[in-house]
């Protein structure tokens, strides 16, 4: 069953837009961020576009664990 696209807090999209612009910039995956960079992709193969989109969604988990912890403690 997939999940679906919209936050949980709809008034929240535009501010996880920036945190993940913000992520991929840290990584240096900005160009990859469909909001920076609006070309097509169907011909890119999954694996290719895991390669480049994975690390963003991965920094983005990372610094909301920070982000977590530090609240917790």
């Amino acid at each position: 069953m997939s999940r679906p696209k919209t936050p949980l807090v709809p008034d929240s999209r535009a501010a996880l837009t920036r945190f993940k612009l913000e992520c991929a910039e840290e990584i240096g995956h900005l160009n990859y961020c469909k909001e920076f960079n609006d070309h097509y992709k169907g011909d890119v193969s999954c694996v290719q576009n895991g390669r480049e989109g994975g690390p963003i969604g991965g920094q983005m988990v990372k610094r909301m664990i920070e982000m977590a912890e530090k609240i917790i403690k």
